[in-house]
C-alpha cells in the first residue's frame, strides 16, 4: 500500500506530528501532543480512557507486526482494494469535540471520511502519517508552550503506561462484540 499523506497539505492548515503519548501531570489525564517542529507549535489533545488504550494497543501492535514483518488487517485490506491513505486532518472544534478526517484515493477518485479525533490519531500513528490541523482549531484550543530541551519528559510517559498496565478491565465497562 503507498502512503501519499506526507505531500498533501492543505491550505490554512499546519502540519503537525504525533510527537508524544503521554499523561497530562495537572489533570491525570491521558493525552497525545502534536506538534509542528518548524513553528515550535504544540497540540495537545487529551483523551478518555478508552482512547488511551485504543491508541496504546496500535502502538503494541505496530512493534509486534515490524517483529513478525506481516501486515495487520487494515492494511492488508487498504491494499487489496488498491486503496491509498491521502491524508489525516483536524477540521473543525466544535466545544470540546474535534472534527477529524480521512482522505483515502482509489483511481484517481478520493473519497474523505469523518472519524473520530481518536481514530485519525491511531492512523497516523499507523502509518506515520502528519496530521494536517486547521489553524482556526489551534487558535480556538488550548495549546501548550514546552521548553524544546526540557519537553514533557519520560517520567509522564512512564506513569501513562503505569497506569494501563493497572486499569481494571471492569473500569471500560461492557461492550458487545
Amino acid at each position: 500500500m503507498s502512503v501519499a499523506g506526507r505531500s498533501g497539505k492543505k491550505s490554512n492548515y499546519l502540519q503537525m506530528d504525533v510527537q508524544e503519548f503521554l499523561l497530562d501531570s495537572a489533570s491525570q489525564f491521558p493525552m497525545v501532543l502534536l506538534k509542528n517542529k518548524k513553528e515550535d507549535i504544540s497540540f495537545p489533545i487529551w483523551l478518555t480512557t478508552l482512547e488511551s488504550v485504543a491508541i496504546a494497543a496500535e502502538l503494541i501492535n505496530r512493534d509486534a507486526v515490524a517483529e513478525r514483518g506481516c501486515r495487520d488487517l487494515v492494511t492488508g485490506l487498504l491494499e487489496q482494494m488498491r486503496v491509498e491513505v491521502r491524508g489525516i486532518s483536524i477540521d473543525a472544534l466544535r466545544g470540546n469535540v474535534l472534527d477529524s478526517s480521512m482522505t483515502f484515493s482509489r483511481e484517481g477518485e478520493e473519497i474523505q471520511v469523518k472519524v473520530r479525533a481518536c481514530e485519525a490519531i491511531v492512523m497516523a500513528v499507523k502509518y506515520a502519517l502528519p496530521v494536517q490541523v486547521a489553524r482556526e482549531v489551534l487558535e480556538g484550543a488550548s495549546t501548550l508552550d514546552l521548553d524544546p530541551e526540557e519537553g514533557l519528559g519520560e517520567k509522564a510517559a512512564g506513569r501513562l503506561i503505569r497506569m494501563l498496565e493497572e486499569m481494571d478491565p471492569k473500569d471500560m465497562g461492557k461492550y458487545p462484540m
